[in-house]
């Protein structure tokens, strides 16, 4: 019997064992489980600190300030382009997010634009702020430089994001930034602010800010004193007047204050649907669009001359009258720059809604003048050119201005006789070319000028320099494709005869839905249907046979001086889709591991697929030459065999860097962020196209 018992005892504890393992291996197929929907979902596909500790690590590899020629910004939405204070020639940008439909990317690079020599300089500072977008900034008024504040940051598949609440100076003359420590209270994090000057004080209302439940839009008001270095909130009576909260709205100086029109928010609102069987109709709370058309003054009175140095100065809203000759009909995006006591608008989009599935948009490329004290709008159309008269020659000196000129050029003569070591008496045989360190207008290649104004697009960035509006980017809708203009443009504010294209790139592929053709991200398919959508030419470059509907929808709009033969422009439409459907070369500040390898490499969280269709165009270069050097042809090979070939090459470079990659993808795992708002969390990950404007 004791036998019999130690027996069952045994068994028992055997089965018990057995079951508990059976539970161990059950909780972890669900732990894997849940994992790895988390990251089919990018409900917590990585971790922000991580990601920005990686920024700040590549920032410290920076060890002075840089500047070094450069090609035009690669495409970007919700960045920041600003005249320079102090130079009428510079134009800076800064910052921005791109989003292909899949991966959004953001950037901390600045740019400057010289204009008089038509060249860009990309500059590089161990202090530069985190990537970001939807941040404002705006000049110093009597403190001069440029003051930045906020702005946002993503996981790449925007599944987490968090608002930055800092606070920045920039020097244009040296390029330096610094990160400026304030007294007291601060404005919270926020993006889609904007901010002003008014003499020596900083201005900043509005912006929203993601919550666990919804986007939160502001109302508050803050004041930052550039001579006390402290923030000022000051809060109006309940009783008094001022405007709803909003983001992406006008905020222009006023030699009294400051200037605010228009806006965008979301307000809570009940929808009534079909009626039920019970005889009562079905309501659902919904957050309902709203494009304000109102517009405020905020008069600034400064304190006493004999107050305390912190004492706040005196804010109070006054409403003013909707503005006459508004465009019509009302529009979000449509963005504004000040220029001699007047706003210039261009762009923005009309959304009205059809049905609960889906929105139908309008959009627009209308340039408008909003007279701030007449409180008016002007609509400005391009003029014909006028006939061009002679102009004054060398020799043709008269007046006070030619003799100013030919004073200054004796000057440089003589300056240039003494560094080559002639005699002053030679210096008129001496040719000092004046114009080669700043070219003029006729010596820089020619720009070809447009007589429409760029295609319809909102959120455009504008800014104005020396009378000239400089027009950056933009974004445009299609069905459920969004298209951000690689592009720039100037118009002569005085002229207004004709728009002078600066630079025009193609829109890169879009990789939502539409163009999704599998659910295995790790597999790149190369079947024989590839043959019938491309063919070759005859210098190995793939084309593209169909053309892209933002291209098809650009050249209906567009008119042509000369008639192109219809075959020739489908050849070069299609040659220019194919180029930017593959041309998505990753930016400088992309985390990516460090090599000398000068190779594309892969980023983190990014599969076989995804990594050729950001890199292809670069590894069928690398391949073509691998061709040429081993005494092949690659005009011998098909587009099958091109695209096999330079897809093992990728695959064969990211499996080459898997452990790498994925210590890394560890690492951004294992850590944590404070403030991390997930879109699961939230509940809203609905949204669709323009969801974030």
């Amino acid at each position: 019997m004791a036998k019999d018992k130690k027996a069952k005892a045994e068994s028992k504890k055997s089965r018990l064992a057995e079951k508990k393992q059976k539970q161990e291996k059950k909780g972890e197929k669900k732990e894997k489980a849940r994992n790895a929907k988390a990251t089919e979902s990018d409900a917590e596909d990585v971790d922000l600190d991580t990601i920005i500790a990686e920024y700040a690590k590549l920032q410290e590899q920076f060890l002075k300030v840089t500047e070094s020629p450069c090609d035009p910004p690669r495409a970007r939405a919700s960045s920041t382009v600003i005249a320079s204070p102090s130079n009428d020639n510079e134009l800076f940008l800064f910052g921005g997010e791109y989003f292909n439909g899949s991966v959004a990317t953001f950037f901390n690079d600045l740019y400057i634009y010289l204009i008089n020599r038509d060249e860009w300089r990309l500059v590089t500072s161990p202090n530069t702020p985190l990537p970001r977008s939807g941040h404002a900034w705006c000049r110093g008024g009597n403190a001069g430089g440029i003051y930045l504040f906020g702005g946002e940051f993503s996981s790449p598949k925007q599944g987490t994001f968090y608002h930055y609440n800092d606070f920045w100076r920039f020097e244009p003359s040296s390029r330096e930034w610094a990160r400026i420590e304030t007294k007291g209270k601060s404005p919270s994090a926020r993006s889609g602010h904007r901010m002003t000057y008014y003499k020596n004080y900083i201005i900043l209302f509005g912006g929203f800010q993601d919550t666990s439940q919804q986007t939160k839009y502001l109302a508050d008001c803050w004041v930052y004193d550039t001579q006390n270095f402290v923030w000022h909130n000051p809060v109006p009576p309940i009783s008094a007047l001022k405007p709803d909260a909003r983001s992406s709205f006008t905020f222009l100086p006023h030699n009294s204050g400051a200037v605010l029109f228009g806006g965008y928010s979301r307000v809570k609102a009940t929808l009534t649907g079909k009626q039920t069987k019970g005889g009562g109709q079905a309501q659902r709370n919904i957050l309902k669009p709203i494009v304000h058309q109102d517009c405020y003054f905020l008069r600034i009175t400064q304190p006493p001359s004999d107050s305390t140095p912190n004492t706040p100065p005196t804010l109070r809203w006054e409403r003013r009258k909707r503005p006459a000759n508004a465009p019509n009909p009302p529009r979000a995006g449509a963005t504004m720059a000040y220029h001699r006591g007047r706003g210039i608008s261009f762009g923005g989009v009309h959304d009205v809604e059809e049905s609960e599935e889906g929105i139908n948009s309008e959009f627009f490329n209308g340039l408008f003048a909003w007279n701030i004290d007449r409180n008016r709008f002007f609509p400005l159309a391009l003029r014909k050119p006028r006939a061009t008269q002679r102009k004054p020659q060398a020799n043709d000196r008269g007046g006070r201005r030619g003799r100013g000129q030919a004073n200054e050029d004796e000057l440089l003569r003589n300056l240039a006789a003494l560094q080559t070591g002639k005699s002053l008496d030679d210096m008129d045989d001496i040719d000092v070319d004046t114009a080669k360190e700043f070219p003029t207008d006729a010596q820089l290649p020619a720009k070809e000028v447009l007589t429409e104004f760029p295609h319809p697009r909102f959120n455009a960035l504008l800014a104005v320099q020396d009378d000239t509006l400089f027009i950056y980017g933009g974004t445009y809708e299609k069905g459920d494709r969004e298209y951000t203009f690689d592009e720039m443009y100037a118009i002569d504010l005085g002229r207004l005869e004709g728009v002078k294209q600066i630079f025009r790139r193609e829109p890169e592929n879009w990789l939502g839905s539409e163009d999704e053709e599998s659910e295995d991200d790790d597999e790149m398919e190369t079947d024989e249907e590839e043959d019938d959508d491309g063919e070759q030419d005859e210098g190995g470059d793939v084309i593209m046979a169909d053309e892209s509907p933002l291209r098809s929808e650009i050249n209906k709009k567009s008119k042509r001086k000369e008639k192109v033969d219809d075959d020739s422009l489908e050849r070069e439409a299609a040659s220019t889709s194919t180029t930017a459907a593959f041309d998505d070369t990753p930016d400088d500040n992309t985390t990516s591991v460090t090599t000398t390898d000068d190779r594309p490499q892969p980023r983190p969280f990014e599969s076989r697929r995804e990594f050729f269709q950001r890199t292809g165009n670069e590894w069928q270069e690398l391949l073509m030459t691998s061709l040429r050097w081993n005494g092949i042809q690659p005009e011998t090979l098909s587009v099958k065999e091109i695209k096999t070939k330079a897809f093992e090459m990728s695959e064969e470079k990211w499996w080459d860097t898997r452990e790498e990659i994925t210590a890394l993808e560890d690492e951004q795992e294992a850590a944590g962020i404070g403030e991390v708002v997930t879109l699961a969390d939230r509940g809203d990950t609905g949204g669709g196209v323009g969801k974030r404007r």
